[in-house]
């Protein structure tokens, strides 16, 4: 495993949405690095399209979560 430099800014930014995902901040950047390489390669398909895709693929289906009444 190597060590990755990042902008300040960006190390920020993981840290605060590793919060509000419940990650750690490496499980954060790992997710994004994924991602962001899926979106890349599927330009046609939406975040949510692989996300969902993901999901499938890992045993897991999707459902709609409805609000409380």
């Amino acid at each position: 495993m190597g060590i990755v430099n990042i902008d300040d800014e960006v190390h920020d930014q993981l840290r605060k949405a590793s919060i509000v995902s419940c990650r750690s901040i490496n499980a954060q950047a790992a997710f994004w690095i994924k991602i962001g390489m899926l979106c890349e390669m599927n330009p046609t398909q939406s975040f949510n399209e692989i996300v969902s895709r993901e999901l499938r693929a890992a045993g897991i289906v999707p459902q709609a979560v409805r609000a409380p009444s």
